[in-house]
């Protein structure tokens, strides 16, 4: 479980953009990290140790962060992510929950009530904590829940949430759970907004990236040459950035996962790529 955290509030300037990292908890993983990535060798872990030491503990386990990320520009102001969410939140069944996003978003100067749209990356828990919450998990949250959300509201009450309709359509299979906690209360409030493929939002673009489930998708924010890319699980530890063709455990569609990595990492135009990674022990790399 987690500890008590100080909220630190990172943050990278690209162009009229800022992207703003959100610290939400860190925890070790809830399997050996050898399982979670069977293909790799000896050599690539002790590669990706050096690359991200804080990535291991003194017991040899995975130890990840979760985060979510802001996009603030004179456009608006973008949520990529919600973290894994309040006490009572579905990651909690894993994750150490309950997560301090709403004391890093404070720390960061950011109203909830201010944030135009989130984009949810995918459906997994560790992503969706903070985007409907209850009465009882939230007391302070805003707007009211609609009928029949057993008293869920989103988290973000003046934003659009954005979802990859392959991911919508792949919600059974993913966590059938989340249609009660998650996407029917954002549907009832008439707030859930469905995309087919990469879309402009008002700072970037999401970008289809599909593989670690069906609908992955990811944010991408260019200032000429110079870009930040929002990763979500396009990559969840170093050695995926140092090694993109091997596959994680935990992927839908371990081929799709490599094709979409390989796609976004070797972007030849451009002179400085930005990696935001929620998982990595920094927020932001550069690739």
């Amino acid at each position: 479980m987690i500890a008590a955290m100080s909220p630190s509030v990172p943050r990278l300037r690209i162009g009229s953009a800022e992207i703003i990292a959100l610290a939400d908890a860190d925890g070790p993983f809830f399997s050996p990290r050898a399982e979670a990535f069977p293909e790799a060798t000896a050599a690539q872990w002790a590669e990706a140790d050096r690359y991200d030491p804080g990535a291991v503990d003194a017991g040899g386990r995975w130890r990840l962060h979760f985060r979510a990320y802001a996009i603030r520009s004179d456009k608006g102001l973008t949520m990529v992510d919600a973290g894994i969410g309040p006490a009572d939140s579905p990651a909690g069944s894993w994750a150490p929950v309950p997560g301090v996003l709403p004391e890093s978003l404070a720390a960061a100067g950011i109203d909830p009530a201010e944030v135009d749209t989130v984009v949810l990356t995918h459906l997994h828990t560790d992503h969706v904590g903070w985007a409907v919450v209850t009465e009882a998990a939230v007391p302070s949250a805003g707007g009211a829940p609609a009928p029949g959300t057993g008293g869920r509201r989103p988290y973000f009450p003046n934003a659009e949430y954005l979802l990859q309709r392959a991911e919508f359509d792949a919600l059974d299979a993913l966590n059938p759970q989340l249609r009660e906690t998650l996407t029917g209360p954002l549907a009832a409030a008439g707030r859930l907004r469905l995309l087919d493929g990469d879309t402009p939002l008002r700072a970037g673009r999401t970008v289809a990236t599909p593989g670690h489930t069906p609908g992955h998708q990811s944010v991408l924010v260019t200032d000429g040459r110079e870009q930040v890319l929002i990763t979500g699980d396009l990559l969840v530890h170093a050695l995926q950035l140092l090694h993109p063709e091997l596959a994680y455990s935990h992927e839908i569609d371990p081929e799709a996962a490599r094709h979409s990595r390989k796609r976004m990492l070797s972007r030849e135009a451009v002179t400085t790529l930005h990696l935001a990674a929620p998982h990595l022990t920094e927020p932001f790399i550069r690739a």
